[in-house]
């Protein structure tokens, strides 16, 4: 029999198609090929992502998803980090193992370690060098393009990636015999009887999330020494053109010292968190966390107070990085360092709501600057470091206008202001200012755990979580209504956050290591109230599948000013 389809394309045209029983969404795809832009590398078949090796098999809806959306964007990565794999072990044995480590913009910094076993020889008898004291492949540009082009051979071939089912329990074993513990662990928690493994001419691993049909999907790719390891570099926007890396070792090291705080605390992936709960050690953990945290704000005070030219710590980050819990924590600590700190919003400087620029679609634009008088913040921030009193605005919300109320701002010889908003890093904004007033922060949520070995943990999806469970909270926002506006917060993000971050004197980690365990239990029923014919409801899916990886873990005994209380409540602060 043949199924009646109705197929959407890019430029809206609807199509009525029969397709003949057992044809493969791949034959479908490449029928369509022309009518867009960027590869195909996923289908939506009745409001459900399909891969493309899987056969249609009853009537309905159906449309394509591309390498530049962002499931495809998603898919065509781990699909690259399947490809790698099996081109490291051809080179370096079957001994040797990938780590995946951080996220670096639009790549993965990446190691490979060889076993004692295994020495310095490799697969194909290369000459491999490992970085004195450890087990680390010390990376020569030689030695990259000798990957590079493996890969670049496995994707001419145009080998299949094939799926196949398989017991949790037998999963749970076959990566423990093969030495890749973390993901052994992570299967030792799931709750599914089943799990998913793919299959890559003999190198066998587990996704979190779908995978392409075969390698010759995967030509554009690139890869880069870094430091201990290589950056393997991904397509940006058109799908096409890999981006370069972009990036410093402040960026780097930040997140290499939270990945070392993971590993003293011993949780360094989902699975090892989880066996930390399961063993009574929840409690102990966040005390952990929470000290060296503190520690890390008390030494940043510090630094700050030791130089008195320092007049306007300017705070900003992306959303949901805990900034006003992080402001709040460093003014009691420059407090307790001789400081007299005054908080100061960039939002009080919003310009009256009927001058605030427009999106294309006529809704304000709130994250531009332009949203904000500059001229008169300017004004207000020159006179105070003048020495002079200023009458300091506030912003009604409700009204949509700027207010004063009387609160005037003196500063004198040990007072500072912190400045958090999300153009606190661009010097167009305290354009008068002298640069060895201001001392810069680039606060984030760069989560250090990572699923497992192969998996890094998407730091959005942290963010995402925080902010469903926090506007739930506090703006009766439903879940559903956040992840409509998450991609027009992300775009915010990264035309007015992310190009200056690299512009700060000091790059803060805000994200906890035990947080997601918490948030799991806010953020579930709230995604599990998303219909499943609404258009956020795949990525509601897939948040629910993401969390239950993680075991649940009680806010009782959290600190009252820690920060992942911004987001679930009960902090001393006002957030």
């Amino acid at each position: 029999m043949d199924y009646e389809m109705t197929l959407e394309l890019p430029n809206g045209e609807i199509q009525e198609i029969l397709i003949p029983e057992e044809t493969k969404i791949l034959e479908i795809a490449q029928n369509y090929s022309e009518e867009y832009d960027s590869d195909i590398i996923l289908a939506t078949v009745n409001g459900k992502l399909r891969e493309l090796n899987k056969e249609v098999d009853r009537s309905g809806n159906m449309s394509f998803v591309t390498v530049t959306d962002r499931d495809g964007k998603k898919t065509y990565r781990r699909s690259v980090m399947l490809l790698l794999q099996k081109a490291v072990q051809k080179i370096y044995g079957s001994e040797s193992y990938l780590r995946v480590l951080y996220s670096l913009g639009e790549g993965y910094y990446c190691e490979i370690h060889l076993s004692a076993e295994n020495g310095t020889a490799c697969g194909e008898k290369c000459e491999s060098s490992l970085i004195p004291g450890t087990n680390k492949v010390k990376f020569s540009p030689q030695e990259i393009e000798h990957i590079r082009t493996h890969m670049e051979v496995l994707c001419e071939q145009n080998l299949p990636i094939t799926k196949h089912s398989v017991k949790t329990q037998d999963a749970e074993a076959l990566f423990e015999e093969k030495g890749m513990h973390d993901k052994a662990r992570l299967f030792h928690y799931r709750r599914s009887s089943r799990v998913n493994l793919y299959n890559l001419a003999g190198v066998e691993d587990y996704f979190y999330g779908y995978m392409a049909p075969s390698t010759g999907m995967l030509k554009y790719f690139d890869l880069e020494p870094y430091e201990d390891g290589f950056v393997i570099l991904f397509p940006g926007k058109d799908g096409k053109t890999v981006e370069p890396l972009n990036t410093s070792n402040k960026l780097f090291h930040t997140l290499k010292q939270s990945r070392d705080w993971s590993r003293m605390l011993g949780v360094g992936t989902i699975g090892a968190l989880n066996e930390a709960l399961t063993m009574g050690k929840g409690q102990e953990l966040m005390l952990l966390q929470e000290a060296m945290m503190e520690e890390q704000i008390g030494n940043l005070a510090a630094k700050i107070a030791a130089d008195r030219d320092k007049k306007f710590v300017m705070i900003a980050g992306p959303s949901s990085s805990g900034k006003t819990s992080f402001a709040n924590r460093l003014s009691m600590q420059l407090t307790a360092k001789g400081l007299k700190p005054h908080p100061v919003s960039l939002d009080d400087y919003y310009v009256d709501r009927v001058n605030c620029p427009k999106n294309p679609d006529g809704s304000y634009d709130f994250e531009c600057l332009e949203s904000l008088d500059v001229e008169q913040f300017n004004i207000d921030m020159s006179k105070l470091l003048a020495g002079e009193e200023v009458d300091m605005p506030s912003f009604n919300f409700k009204t949509g206008k700027r207010e004063y109320k009387g609160r005037i701002l003196k500063l004198g010889a040990e007072d500072v202001l912190v400045i958090e908003g999300i153009h606190g890093l661009n010097d167009k904004l305290s354009y008068t200012l002298p640069a060895e007033s201001k001392f810069k922060i680039y606060i984030s949520a760069l989560t250090q755990l990572n699923i497992d070995e192969h998996n890094p943990l998407p730091t959005t999806d942290g963010r995402l979580i925080r902010r469903i469970v926090r506007d739930a909270r506090t703006r009766g926002t439903s879940a559903r209504e956040t992840i409509a506006m998450w991609p027009s917060v992300r775009k915010g993000e990264e035309q007015n956050i992310f190009p200056f971050q690299e512009s700060a004197d000091v790059m803060f980690n805000s994200a906890l290591v035990y947080e997601l365990a918490v948030l799991k239990v806010y953020a579930e029923p709230l995604l599990f109230q998303i219909p499943r014919d609404c258009p956020e409801y795949l990525e509601a899916k897939r948040l629910l599948k993401f969390l239950d990886y993680f075991l649940p873990m009680p806010t009782e005994g959290i600190h009252k000013n820690s920060l992942v209380r911004e987001f679930v409540g009960g902090s001393c602060f006002n957030v």
